[in-house]
């Protein structure tokens, strides 16, 4: 449910996008993100460091779109806030007894400790990708094909890339016999 709930503001934005335009669905989506953050403090008191990030990074470049009537700092909120996701698993590899994936996978996977860090570096290397194709997008499509890409194309690369991640961590999960 959780995870379902992180989509709902992308979701917003899509609809309202196609509805209206893209000023009017950066709109909504600062209004949303905002509704997220506060759903989360009030169902869990916990906001995570990343929402508040992606908040104050919507709300900045979101704002800048409206206030400057120009698309492309919404468009490149994307690329950063895929970039930081990608420092802050590159950076753990050096920072802290654990990666970033093994503090957040490490209750429910046991994993040597080589494996644990090809995984976040291929975590860190999926989201900075994703934040170079996002410029590539941006910059040789139109703003209706960003949105696309935006929308249905990352998340769809996303899961691809959980499926994959799955296959290769599979020979490391115990069976259920043991």
């Amino acid at each position: 449910m959780k995870q379902l709930i992180e989509f709902i503001p992308i979701i917003l934005f899509f609809i309202v996008y196609k509805l209206y335009d893209i000023y009017i669905a950066t709109e909504v989506i600062i209004v949303a993100t905002i509704l997220q953050v506060a759903y989360a403090w009030i169902r869990y008191r916990k906001v995570e460091t990343m929402q508040w990030i992606t908040l104050a990074l919507v709300i900045v470049f979101g704002g800048a779109t409206i206030y400057l009537h120009d698309e492309q700092y919404l468009k490149w909120k994307f690329s950063i806030i895929e970039w930081l996701f990608g420092l802050a698993f590159l950076s753990s590899h050096f920072i802290g007894k654990k990666t970033f994936i093994e503090r957040m996978m490490s209750g429910n996977l046991s994993l040597p400790p080589l494996i644990w860090k090809r995984l976040n570096f291929s975590w860190a290397s999926f989201f900075m990708a994703v934040g170079f194709l996002n410029v590539y997008v941006m910059y040789n499509y139109d703003t209706d094909d960003w949105v696309t890409f935006k929308t249905f194309v990352a998340p769809g690369l996303m899961v691809v890339f959980m499926v994959v991640q799955m296959v290769f961590l599979y020979k490391f999960i115990p069976d259920a016999e043991e």
